[in-house]
């Protein structure tokens, strides 16, 4: 047994049968800042990529085999979304059952806090979906950027996108999931927050995915998205039968919707006055897409001026999250958390075992939303 796969448990001659059959990723041992981390592909050659915290690696071949790795060095509690790209195309991970749809994979280091609540999901598995369906044909929203409903051609005043809702534990307050599809179709928001609800982690809720067709556009802490959604959206929802109480709205965003979700609670507090951001990106101001470094620009961006004006907050419950793993947000995300609680907000701050990544979210996205509805 060669000693570079002994150490995680490897048998056998790597490239062999008996070696395949046994084959596990990522497998983790300790080191002295962390973890290394094995990496395995059968076949072609292949370069390792990261959600947001690493740049690419590229996997090494044993001799002259069909055996491809590497060995990552990786630090104490990080979940990280990653995959595999070979001959210009995007896999998931073959040996590695946690899946974030059909072509990532999520690996967590042996000391990553557990996630209660959220399956473990195949990269061939498919997502259940809420039964109720709303088509949604937003006038509000026609003005802004992108193509219409993702194609051409769309007629104008259109942006028409299906949005889904989901009674957790027969329905209640809404919780306006953003970037809805990504909680719809790669990690499974819906089952998650039923387990919650089951297990009284969670009262009853009612999940409202709002999917995204232009985030710069949408996100950008422009009125347009809110105005949306209290005249056209909200309604829609009224209407469907689904119990569902908007009065305690929790509009739930991560990175530009994070942004977005507390925008609202700034310039629509009378329609959201409890938030779930994760990893929110208050390092953006208008000019910010079009710097070299759009994180390099004002600490706190557009909504840190805006907090120093000191509005009155006392009616705001607002978590913030930030992820370990991402220390150029932390300056952004800091100066925020001060500024929202001087004004008055109620304000809960945690830093997640994280990057920039939606698989480490999940656990703040749960236990963030809870505490937004207590009173």
């Amino acid at each position: 047994m060669d000693s570079t796969f002994a150490a995680y448990g490897m048998p056998g001659e790597p490239g062999t049968g008996a070696f395949w059959a046994a084959a596990k990723g990522p497998a983790a041992v300790p080191s002295q800042d962390g973890w290394t981390v094995l990496f395995l592909w059968r076949g072609s050659p292949a370069s390792l990529h990261f959600e947001s915290w690493s740049e690419p690696v590229a996997l090494r071949r044993w001799e002259a085999t069909d055996c491809w790795y590497a060995e990552v060095a990786m630090p104490a509690r990080l979940r990280v979304t990653y995959w595999l790209v070979s001959d210009g195309a995007a896999y998931a991970d073959p040996f590695n059952p946690v899946g974030a749809g059909g072509d990532r994979s999520i690996a967590a280091t042996p000391d990553a806090p557990d996630q209660p609540h959220w399956p473990a999901v195949g990269a061939d598995d498919v997502l259940p979906l809420p039964r109720v369906r709303l088509r949604w044909i937003s006038e509000r929203l026609s003005g802004l950027g992108g193509r219409l409903d993702g194609r051409p051609g769309e007629r104008p005043g259109g942006r028409r996108r299906t949005v889904r809702v989901h009674p957790a534990g027969g329905g209640g307050p809404i919780v306006l999931l953003l970037d809805g599809d990504d909680w719809l179709h790669l990690h499974p928001a819906m089952t998650a927050f039923d387990s919650a609800v089951s297990r009284g982690d969670l009262p009853p809720v009612t999940l409202v995915f709002l999917p995204v067709l232009d985030r710069d556009a949408e996100f950008g802490c422009r009125p347009e998205l809110w105005e949306a959604v209290r005249d056209e959206l909200l309604p829609l929802v009224a209407e469907s039968g689904v119990p569902a109480d908007a009065g305690r709205l929790v509009v739930a965003g991560q990175s530009l919707g994070g942004l977005s979700a507390v925008y609202a609670a700034l310039e629509f507090p009378e329609l959201v006055s409890r938030v779930a951001c994760q990893s929110g990106s208050f390092w953006w101001t208008p000019a910010a897409s079009g710097l070299a470094d759009p994180l390099g620009g004002p600490v706190g961006g557009v909504v840190a001026e805006r907090l120093r004006r000191r509005p009155d907050l006392s009616g705001l419950r607002v978590a913030f999250d930030l992820g370990e793993h991402e220390p150029r947000m932390l300056p952004h995300g800091e100066l925020v958390e001060t500024l929202a609680a001087e004004a008055g907000a109620t304000v809960r701050v945690s830093r997640s075992p994280a990057g920039h990544d939606r698989a480490s979210w999940r656990h703040a996205l749960l236990r963030d939303v809870a505490w937004a509805l207590r009173d």
